[in-house]
């Protein structure tokens, strides 16, 4: 597939707001990752866009998420046991939907896609809820989580963060600052495998990742500093508004289509 310097140029400054959005508001910001990719790069219009999409973006994703979780393991905020069982238990359902995503027509993948999209930002609009008291540790109920949070994630290309780190908070019993680090490892891992899984089907783009993921990078600090400044409860409720103004984007889109 062939893309003009522009598109490579837009694909850079993609990954930039993407990478902005996830230093802004955390899980949840590389959900913007699939229509930025679609409709401000150019994609719309390419032969099987939306697989090209997702499979591309969820390599960027993932490649990002490792290179944020050796930060977090240098402040040991990562539980690399519970990291490792959720990851490795996910990688399974993440294949599976990525499989699944693969064979879903791209038209309607979207539509899912857009309907998953005005969900998460609904469920971001809500006031955030504190338990006191953790929950045990279960080790089957962790394995069993992470399977079903890899599927969506795999199925959608999507890092998944805003699933992962809810789930472990309260199934498998970390306090937020180490789920929070915890979670990259998984998101890393699905990420990357359903890009992989993708790229088998030659519908990755290697270079527009390796563009998402730089721009990310450097996006990721300057949503990290604007972040300190802003109540979270107020960048997320703006998040929220701007997931769903795009989630219904896509749908009238793949709908018309």
């Amino acid at each position: 597939m062939e893309l003009t310097p522009l598109q490579y140029l837009l694909s850079a400054a993609a990954g930039l707001v993407v990478g902005f959005s996830l230093g802004l508001v955390g899980g949840g910001g590389s959900i913007l990752a699939v229509p930025l990719l679609l409709y401000m790069v150019g994609l719309e219009k390419a032969p099987d866009a939306a697989h090209i999409a997702v499979g591309t973006t969820a390599l960027a994703v993932g490649l990002n998420a490792y290179i944020n979780s050796l930060i977090h393991l240098k402040k040991k905020n990562v539980d690399l046991k519970t990291g490792a069982v959720f990851a490795a238990a996910g990688l399974a359902g993440s294949a599976a939907g990525a499989y699944l995503g693969h064979v879903t027509p791209g038209t309607r993948l979207l539509a899912l896609f857009a309907v998953f999209m005005i969900a998460v930002g609904a469920s971001m609009a809500l006031p955030t809820k504190t338990h006191r008291n953790a929950p045990r540790r279960s080790t089957p109920k962790t394995a069993a989580a992470g399977i079903l949070v890899g599927f969506l994630s795999g199925y959608f290309g999507i890092g998944g963060g805003f699933l992962i780190v809810p789930t472990l908070m309260y199934v498998a019993g970390l306090e937020i600052s180490k789920a929070v680090g915890t979670s990259l490892i998984s998101v890393g891992t699905f990420g990357l495998a359903t890009g992989l899984i993708y790229a088998l089907y030659g519908k990755t783009l290697v270079a527009i990742a390796a563009l998402y993921l730089i721009g990310g990078v450097a996006g990721g600090y300057l949503g990290a500093a604007l972040a300190v400044k802003t109540p979270r409860d107020t960048l997320k409720k703006i998040y929220s508004v701007l997931i769903i103004a795009v989630g219904i984007y896509i749908l009238y889109k793949s709908l018309g289509a």
